[in-house]
C-alpha cells in the first residue's frame, strides 16, 4: 500500500479528493538492521540454519523492532521464502500488523512478489485482512499500483472485491484515479469485473469508475465499464 498526500482539486464540476502516492511501506534501514540480533537479525540475512537453531531454543516468534516489524515481515520485505516457510511452521502470526497496520501479504503485493505472495497465501496468510492507515486491502494497493499477477491471486484467495477505504475508494476505483489507464490498469479493471466487484459504488462525491475513468480519457477501462452495465 502507498502513502497518500492528499491535495485540492476540481473535477465533473465538484470539489473532489485527489492523491498523490509516495511510499509508506518502509523496510529496515541499514542502521535499523545493524542493531538487529535473535531471530530479527536471521530473518534479514536468510540465515535459514540460524533460524533454526534458534527455533530448538524457543526464540520467541513476536520479537519486533521499533517499527513492530517481525522476523516474518523482515523476511517478506527480503524475500527469503525458505525463513518465511520455516517461521510459519513455528508458528509465526501470518498476519501480524506493523506500526502502519500492514502485513506480510500487503507488503508482497505492493512489492509486485507474486513468488513470496503465493506461499503467504498457501501457508495460510488472509488476503481479507484491512491493512494500513487508510483502511485498505492488499487488492485496493494492488490495483492501485498495476499490479495483474497480484490482483489476480488475491481475488482467487477471496480478497474482498468490494471494500471501501477511509478514502471512500473501492479497488476498482483506485485502479482508475491512481492508475495511467494503461494496459496493466486496464487489466487489472478487467479482473475485478470479471469476478464480480460493483462497478456502481462511487467515491465520496457519487462519482462511479465508469464517470472517473471517463472523465480521464481511459477509453478501453471506460469500454470495459460500459460494458458492465
Amino acid at each position: 500500500m502507498l502513502k497518500r498526500i492528499l491535495i485540492s482539486s476540481l473535477a465533473f464540476g465538484i470539489s473532489c479528493a485527489m492523491v498523490l502516492p509516495a511510499q509508506a511501506q518502509v523496510a529496515p534501514s541499514s542502521e535499523q538492521v545493524q542493531r538487529y540480533s535473535g531471530l530479527l537479525a536471521a530473518a534479514q540475512l536468510g540465515d535459514s540454519a540460524q533460524i533454526k537453531m534458534l527455533l530448538t531454543k524457543k526464540a520467541p516468534l513476536d520479537v519486533r523492532d521499533a517499527q513492530q516489524r517481525t522476523p516474518l515481515h523482515l523476511a517478506t520485505y527480503a524475500r527469503h521464502r525458505e525463513v518465511i516457510r520455516l517461521l510459519a511452521a513455528a508458528g509465526a502470526d501470518l498476519n501480524a500488523f506493523e506500526y502502519q497496520r500492514y502485513d506480510p501479504v500487503t507488503i508482497a503485493a505492493v512489492a509486485n512478489d507474486e513468488e513470496t505472495l503465493a506461499l503467504l497465501l498457501q501457508l495460510g496468510a488472509s488476503a481479507r485482512n484491512v491493512t494500513s492507515p487508510y483502511d485498505g486491502t492488499a487488492l485496493i494497493a494492488a490495483a492501485h499500483l498495476g499490479h495483474v499477477g497480484v490482483v489476480g491471486q488475491l481475488i482467487a484467495a477471496g480478497a474482498p472485491l468490494d471494500h471501501v477505504n477511509n478514502l471512500h475508494w473501492t479497488a476498482l476505483i483506485e485502479a482508475v484515479v491512481l492508475g495511467d489507464g494503461g494496459r496493466n490498469h486496464t487489466e487489472v479493471v478487467r479482473l475485478l469485473l470479471a469476478a464480480g466487484a460493483n462497478p456502481a459504488l462511487g467515491d465520496r462525491d457519487g462519482n462511479t469508475p465508469l464517470k472517473l475513468a471517463r472523465a480521464r480519457g481511459y477509453k478501453e477501462i471506460e469500454r470495459l465499464l460500459t460494458e458492465t452495465h
